[in-house]
């Protein structure tokens, strides 16, 4: 017991230092995307910053942070396009920094996501630390930044900013921080409607916490019960003392499956259930309460906010829209190399969550990653932006550090940097191009 409780025992550096390395990693790559960025637009005569900020959906944003909710676009298809269906987390926080300094409202979203990234790549760190180690945590911060969409990362979208709510919201289940996981999957509720699988996550871990609770509590009286009257003072001693060191290392590793292999520890009691039952009661009332606004403004009740969603014509069909979508590419050449990459990436995903899965990934990460992969894949419409509604499954990428970690240095290093390469020369391209819808 002492050699496993010394083998776990946290790092004595405070965390933000051991995140230092990942973090710094992190802006280099944002950075030299930036930079590839501003080139490539300026040769084309157009604005690199203005592609980050007003555009698309930052447009919405901005528009909502400005002159708020009610505003609407009915298309000449008779589609209605009503700006309830962005959530308002990230207008409240552009209005916020609208009111405090002399920035306009898309510059507080470049800014607000600019920090927000920062902060979601912290928590990817931690995440990853906690479960692989943070040689795995660094190159996890990595491989989020290098994606080929990375690029909204930098932008006045919300993924970084519901990224970031998400990681630490995990990180504080892992830990057993329970009203913290509760009130960061609150806010991610009020960022993206995928806050469901934040409040799914802390629910899931929160449930079997009780359970598992009982069943230690169940076990622990039984043996009370059969304890023998014989035993000595020193005896009673020595148990008591094993017995407080086991509950000390599970405690310390709660849901945690780390580095070194082990299994997933049980959650004995650490954070007390009132605390716990705080955290589950406050985790979906960010998403909860907007839907039900939406629903009370529209007139339409429950029903309110997917009303909403269909005027955009999206929806929830199981997946079968986005299957017919890639299997109507196979038609016809080149639309079929289209077609093989959407397949190929599907199953690259699949593959990927079922190595979480074998690698015994903490159950909240699971939950998470399960229900952002199903929300984003099982999506009606806009196929073109599922890329950047799967950012935030950044748990899908642990596999992928942990292989690089266990890879010789020189190796894991020109990966990365080919791929932050790419990464930066594809979102140039794309801004400048089709972009995310």
């Amino acid at each position: 017991m002492t050699d496993l409780a010394t083998r776990v025992a946290p790092a004595r550096a405070p965390l933000a230092r051991r995140a230092a390395p990942a973090l710094l990693g992190y802006a280099a790559v944002r950075a030299l995307g930036l930079v590839v960025l501003a080139v490539w637009s300026a040769a084309r005569g157009k604005s690199g910053y203005t592609l980050l900020t007003a555009r698309w959906d930052a447009l919405w944003y901005t528009r909502v942070a400005h002159l708020g909710y009610g505003y609407e676009v009915r298309l000449p298809n008779g589609d209605l396009h009503s700006n309830l269906a962005f959530f308002p987390l990230l207008p409240w926080l552009e209005r916020l920094l609208h009111a405090c300094a002399p920035l306009s409202y898309a510059d507080a979203g470049f800014v607000v996501s600019l920090l927000a990234s920062l902060a979601a790549a912290g928590g990817i760190f931690a995440v990853a630390e906690r479960v692989y180690g943070a040689r795995a945590g660094l190159y996890g911060v990595l491989l989020w930044a290098v994606l080929p969409v990375g690029i909204v990362q930098s932008m006045a979208y919300s993924e970084s900013l519901f990224t970031a709510l998400a990681a630490w919201s995990l990180y504080a289940v892992l830990t057993g921080r329970w009203v913290a996981a509760g009130t960061l999957a609150a806010l991610a509720g009020l960022t993206r409607p995928v806050g469901l699988a934040v409040v799914a996550a802390v629910w899931a871990a929160g449930l079997v916490s009780f359970v598992r609770d009982r069943s230690a509590r169940s076990a622990h009286g039984a043996r009370d019960d059969e304890r023998a009257p014989s035993l000595t003072s020193g005896a009673r001693a020595r148990r008591a003392q094993s017995t407080n060191s086991a509950y000390t290392t599970a405690r310390a590793l709660p849901f945690a499956s780390h580095a070194s292999g082990a299994p997933a520890a049980p959650d004995l009691p650490g954070a007390p259930a009132l605390l716990r039952a705080l955290g589950l009661l406050i985790a979906p009332l960010g998403t909860a309460g907007y839907v039900l606004w939406v629903g009370h403004r529209t007139g339409k009740g429950l029903f309110g906010y997917l009303d909403v969603q269909a005027g955009w014509r999206n929806g929830f069909d199981g997946g079968y829209a986005f299957a017919r979508f890639a299997v109507g590419k196979l038609t016809s050449f080149p639309s079929a190399l289209v077609g093989l990459g959407l397949i190929v990436g599907v199953a690259l995903l699949v593959r990927l969550y079922l190595a979480g899965v074998r690698q015994r990934q903490p159950l909240p990460l699971l939950v998470y990653t399960g229900v952002v992969l199903a929300l984003a894949l099982c999506a009606s419409s806009y196929f073109g932006s599922k890329p950047r509604l799967l950012m935030p499954a950044f748990p899908l990428l642990l596999p992928l550090a942990r292989a690089l970690a266990r890879t010789r240095r020189s190796r894991s290093v020109l990966i990365v940097a080919s791929a932050a390469v790419a990464s930066a020369v594809y979102g140039a391209f794309w801004l400048n191009g089709s972009g995310p819808p």
